[in-house]
C-alpha cells in the first residue's frame, strides 16, 4: 500500500537509536524526509542520515534538541523549516526510563523523566500544531505511548509508565482539539521490544517476559514502525485520539 508521504516533512524525536530509528527508516521508505532528534550522540543520528541517503534517496538530516527545554525545541523547528520545510508529520518517540523504586527514588529523577517524556510531547506537540495552524496547514501527530502505561511494572519504573500513561490521555485531549484543523493526533503503546533501552532487563529475564506475551516472543522496533507509518499517513484519515495495541497480545485493548 502506498502510504502517500512522498516529500512530506516527518520530525522523529529520539530518532538515532532504538524504535525511533526504525521510525525513520520506514518513514523514509515511502519517501518522507526526515528530521532525526537526537539529544547527546550526533555520530548516531548522523549514521541514520547517511543510512537514510543510502538506502532511500530522500532527503535527512540530523537535529539536536532536548525535548524537555523549551527553547531547544523552538529552535529544532526554525532549523528544520529552514533546511527541509514545515513539519508535517511529528512522532514523539524521546523517552528516559530510569530504574529505582518510589521508595528510593528521589524527586529529581522523577522529574527529570516527566520532563522528557510529557513535557516534551506537550511541547513538540504544541510547536507543531501552533505552526500548522499559522500556516493553514494540515499534519499528523504520533505518541509513542507503551503497555507499561496500562500495566505498569514491578521493576522500578514508575515515573515512566506514569508519563507514558499520561501521554495516552493527553492524546485524547489533544484529538478533541484539533481534529477539526485537520491535525490527527493518535498513540501506539508497544509491548517489549529488543532495544537499547531494553536490551539489560530482557537478557537478564527473557523467559519472564515471554511467558507474558501470547505469541511468546518480543517485538522488532520495524514492527511498531510500520503502524506508526500507518497512523503518519493519510490512510489513517478516519483515526482520532486512537492508542494502538503493538504488544503482540500482552496488552490486548
Amino acid at each position: 500500500m502506498d502510504m502517500q508521504l512522498t516529500d512530506k516533512v516527518a520530525l522523529v524525536t529520539g530518532g538515532s537509536h532504538g524504535l525511533g530509528k526504525a521510525v525513520c527508516l520506514a518513514l523514509a521508505a515511502e519517501g518522507a524526509k526526515v528530521a532525526v532528534n537526537y539529544r547527546r550522540d550526533p555520530a548516531k543520528a548522523d549514521a541514520v542520515v547517511a543510512e537514510i541517503a543510502e538506502r532511500f534517496g530522500t532527503e535527512a538530516i540530523a537535529v539536536r534538541a532536548d525535548v524537555g527545554r523549551e527553547d531547544d525545541v523552538l529552535a529544532m523547528f526554525d532549523q528544520i523549516e529552514r533546511r527541509l520545510s514545515t513539519v508535517e508529520i511529528l512522532v514523539n518517540n524521546a523517552a528516559i526510563c530510569p530504574t529505582c523504586q518510589v521508595k528510593d527514588m528521589s524527586e529529581a529523577v522523577w522529574n527529570e523523566t516527566v520532563q522528557v517524556n510529557l513535557t516534551g510531547t506537550f511541547l513538540t506537540c504544541r510547536e507543531l500544531i501552533r505552526r500548522l495552524t499559522a500556516a493553514g496547514r494540515t499534519g499528523r501527530i504520533v505518541n509513542v505511548g507503551s503497555q507499561a502505561g496500562f500495566r505498569g511494572s514491578t521493576t522500578g519504573h514508575a515515573p515512566y509508565d506514569a508519563s507514558k500513561g499520561a501521554i495516552v490521555s493527553l492524546t485524547v485531549s489533544l484529538a478533541r482539539e484539533v481534529a477539526r484543523q485537520g491535525i490527527a493526533v493518535n498513540a501506539v503503546a508497544p509491548g517489549m521490544m529488543y532495544t537499547e533501552m531494553t536490551k539489560k532487563t530482557l537478557d537478564a529475564n527473557m523467559e519472564k517476559y515471554l511467558a507474558r506475551i501470547p505469541i511468546h516472543r518480543v517485538g522488532d522496533p520495524a514492527e511498531v514502525a510500520d503502524v506508526i507509518v500507518f497512523l503518519a499517513s493519510d490512510r489513517a484519515s478516519y483515526v482520532h485520539g486512537a492508542t494502538f495495541d503493538v504488544s503482540g497480545g500482552l496488552l490486548m485493548r
